[in-house]
């Protein structure tokens, strides 16, 4: 066998293969023989069959099938033979053979970058800080009341954040229109859940009184129909609700799984929770920023192959995510949707590969255990979270890979210039909701 490679553009390899005629005919004649021994044919008893007559019946489809098991036989070896790693499987074109009677082809494919990891003293990450306060924790408690809050009907003019019971009837030029009407639709005023103009037309209206409320459908409006078109609506009040939060008391305090039942223990376990959910994001919030960084300061080509791999494997995964949510579809999502996050994921696949490969980290037993009991501390049950984790290889590897993952930024951090961003509880954990207000 004779093997040269060429270069293509960019990661793509040429691999030229040139199989001698005395190796092609042992296999020609070797499957003919075979094949003899098998078939039948009117006039001939089985296992009878001259393998001339089967040369010359199937002879062609014989030599066919020989040239793809000599090139999948061949390949790898060849591949090896030349120093050369294919990444995905090799586009395969058939040459006129260098001998005749011989076999020639050439395998395109792909190989893994070269990777040189750029020097990131000098350069700068972001790193958002904050912490919890008492006004974080009064905020979420008032958050944990309005869970459990319940309605009372009273008799004075609706304010915002009261429900109110209506009627109402929509007309577009002096006509109703259809799904315009509706009857005894309970509304909390303030909570946008109805186009602009409906909710605070009816702040000061009281039970019984009639209002006419002028609106503009938006121009996106769902309804084709209605998009961008100015209505009036005729609504009338038949009650109106204020809301009531429970105390802070022993069976509250204990609804929440505090069993001490104190406000102050309340306020402890909301703090620990707040403080554990704000580490992860801050954490998560940096690691995004290094590895942007990261992808910044080292462009480089990855393969298609790879980047086709993961985005249907992101598919796949997208799919799954669909039917666990109860969405059961026919629809065949495309796996180009995902090419190209995919591709970001790849190319910081392989720089945090060579980072993990040239600094030597490792996910050390004790790492991984903490890792393990970080993410069993939010569950109602941490030891099962935990032997859930050990006894699942597939997911303690998953959990490994983070670590690794963990260190690389680490390991970034120390190389750069960290920038502290300040931020608060709300701005960290809401930022859309921030960003609203």
């Amino acid at each position: 066998m004779q093997v040269s490679v060429e270069s293509g553009e960019g990661l793509e390899r040429r691999l030229l293969v040139d199989l001698p005629k005395e190796q092609v005919e042992t296999e020609v004649e070797k499957k003919l023989t075979e094949l003899a021994k098998n078939i039948r044919l009117d006039g001939f008893r089985p296992g009878k069959v001259p393998v001339r007559v089967v040369r010359q019946r199937f002879g062609d489809q014989v030599r066919q099938e020989v040239y793809g098991d000599l090139i999948q036989a061949t390949f790898y070896e060849a591949a090896e033979q030349s120093n050369v790693a294919p990444v995905g499987d090799p586009s395969i074109e058939l040459r006129d053979a260098a001998e005749e009677g011989g076999l020639s082809y050439t395998a395109t494919f792909q190989v893994m970058p070269e990777i040189e990891l750029a020097d990131l003293s000098g350069k700068e990450v972001v790193k958002p800080v904050a912490e919890v306060t008492e006004a974080d924790v009064d905020e979420m408690i008032d958050k944990l009341r309005r869970q459990r809050q319940s309605w009372e009907e009273v008799d004075r003019a609706a304010q915002d954040g009261d429900t109110v019971h209506i009627d109402f009837k929509g007309f577009i030029d002096g006509e109703a229109f259809e799904g315009g009407t509706a009857e005894d639709v309970p509304l909390v005023l303030g909570s946008g859940s109805m186009i602009d103009g409906f909710e605070s037309g009816l702040l000061g209206a009281k039970a019984g009184e009639t209002r006419t409320v002028e609106v503009t459908f938006p121009e996106d409006y769902r309804a084709e129909h209605l998009a961008g078109k100015p209505a009036s609506f005729e609504i009338t009040v038949r009650k109106v609700l204020e809301a009531r939060l429970p105390e802070i008391d022993e069976q509250f305090v204990k609804d929440f799984g505090v069993e001490e039942g104190t406000e102050e223990a309340l306020r402890a376990e909301v703090r620990k929770n707040m403080e554990t959910e704000l580490a992860q994001k801050l954490s998560g919030l940096a690691k995004d920023n290094v590895m942007a960084l990261l992808r910044e300061a080292n462009p480089v080509e990855v393969p298609d192959a790879m980047v086709k791999q993961e985005a249907e494997r992101m598919k796949q995964q997208a799919m799954a995510d669909m039917q666990a949510r109860g969405q059961q579809s026919s629809l065949d999502l495309p796996a180009s949707l995902f090419e190209g996050q995919a591709r970001v994921r790849v190319h910081l696949g392989l720089l945090v590969g060579e980072i993990i490969d040239k600094q030597g980290l490792e996910a050390s037993e004790d790492d991984v255990r903490q890792m393990i009991e970080q993410l069993a501390q939010s569950y109602e049950d941490p030891q099962e979270v935990v032997d859930y984790y050990l006894n699942n290889p597939q997911q303690r590897a998953s959990l490994e890979n983070l670590v690794l993952e963990n260190k690389v930024v680490d390991w970034v951090l120390e190389q750069v210039e960290v920038k502290e961003d300040k931020r608060t509880f709300s701005e960290v954990m809401n930022p859309e909701q921030q960003a609203q207000n």
